[in-house]
This record gives structure tokens, C-alpha cells and sequence, in this order.
């Protein structure tokens, strides 16, 4: 994308920055973004990606015709069993556009296969994202099934908890809970700093987690079936 030093100060102004704040953020002296911004100087392509990424993760971008503007953050809801499949077909769809890392963090998996009509055909639709290399996928999870054969699997202490849980993928953050009525709530928010957020907490905690190798996932299955 090519920028102008018009958008670059625009979205400056929006930001709350001054040139030295930007030029912190990628590594540059204020001057350069000065000169920059002025068109005294052209960037080099791998510049003008660090300027596009330091706005983008603060939830501005550039458009078409020299605009700038603040990203749209939409919120969806999808509320109880007949819909639960319609949320898991946007993750798939979202997911098949844009690629990346799908994080979920669970209390108990067995929550998200009870309310879907065929668990199974999103396991199978994701499996090949996986397999093809166009997604990783990872679980954080006190207790499960543990079905998914192409994630990897973290566990995390048994605690006191509501049973709840959050997905990160993409530029999205879907957060899920399963109240006593029209289980479950599902509110998905298309927010790439809020997500990002999420996405680092669960970083975090994954780094404190116990890894768990197929044995160790066999073992549980069989404690629960006996």
C-alpha cells in the first residue's frame, strides 16, 4: 500500500500521537518521520509496513483514496442451540479467509460439543485448515474430551470456575457462556486490540500450563470411561 505523509499525520491526529510517538513505535528518529510526513524523503516498503502495523494495532487503518480512519468494531450475537452452528460456520469462514492462530480457552470442553448439532463437521472442516498449514489451533482446558486430533492441548488446574469460555482468532474475540437459559451466549467482537489482548493473555497462560502428549489425553479418556 502506498501512503501519503497526509494520511501518516492524519492518523497521527487520531491516534494521539506526536511524530516522536510514532517514531518510537517503529524504531526510526522523529526526524525521519518528519521528513517522511513532509515528502522530503520516500520510505522503503518494509517501513511503510511498520507504520501500517504500529496504527493497526491500536486500531486504525488506511484506505482506499488517502483515507484513514478508526477500524469498525461490529458485535455479534448468536444465542442459543439452533444458532450455536451458525457462530462455529463464521470461525471456519473467517478462519479460511484470513488464516492464523485460533486460541480457545475452555473450562470444560464438553459444553461446546452438547449444544451442536454435528460437532463433527466443524472438527473435520478446521482439521484440514490444520493439516493444510493455513491455521494452528490451540486449547487451554481444565476438562474435556479432548477430540480434537489436530490441536494442541494444554491443561490448566482444576478451579472454581463458571463455565465459560473465549476463542481468539483472526481480527475477532468471541466470548461464551452458558447461563441456565438459551444456552449458550455467544457475543463475538470484531475488535483487533481487544483480541490482540486476549490473544496474549492466553499466551501467558499457556507458557504455565501443563503440556499434554496423546497418552496422557488416552489415559483421562479412559479414567472417565471407567
Amino acid at each position: 500500500m502506498q501512503l501519503t505523509g497526509k494520511q501518516i499525520r492524519a492518523a497521527r491526529v487520531l491516534a494521539d500521537w506526536d511524530a516522536g510517538d510514532l517514531a518510537e513505535r517503529v524504531s526510526m528518529s522523529r526526524v525521519s518521520i518528519q521528513n517522511i510526513e513532509r515528502e522530503v524523503s520516500r520510505p522503503k516498503e518494509e517501513t511503510i509496513d511498520k507504520i501500517i502495523q504500529a496504527f493497526f494495532d491500536i486500531g486504525i487503518e488506511f484506505t482506499e483514496h488517502q483515507g484513514v480512519r478508526v477500524k469498525p468494531t461490529t458485535v455479534n450475537t448468536y444465542i442459543g442451540p439452533e444458532r450455536f452452528d451458525k457462530f462455529y460456520d463464521f470461525l471456519y469462514d473467517h478462519m479460511q479467509e484470513l488464516g492464523g492462530e485460533v486460541c480457545l480457552s475452555v473450562v470444560d470442553e464438553k459444553l461446546l460439543a452438547k449444544y451442536r448439532k454435528n460437532p463433527e463437521v466443524q472438527r473435520q472442516r478446521m482439521r484440514e485448515l490444520v493439516q493444510s498449514g493455513h491455521i494452528t489451533y490451540r486449547v487451554l482446558i481444565t476438562d474435556g474430551d479432548f477430540t480434537g486430533d489436530y490441536v494442541e492441548y494444554r491443561q490448566q488446574p482444576a478451579q472454581a470456575a463458571a463455565p465459560t469460555a473465549f476463542y481468539a482468532f483472526g481480527e475477532c474475540l468471541a466470548l461464551i457462556s452458558f447461563p441456565q437459559d438459551l444456552s449458550p451466549h455467544v457475543v463475538v467482537i470484531r475488535s483487533e486490540p481487544l483480541t490482540q489482548a486476549y490473544r496474549q493473555a492466553f499466551h501467558a497462560a499457556w507458557e504455565k500450563a501443563n503440556p499434554l502428549s496423546a497418552e496422557d489425553m488416552q489415559k483421562q479418556k479412559s479414567q472417565r470411561k471407567g
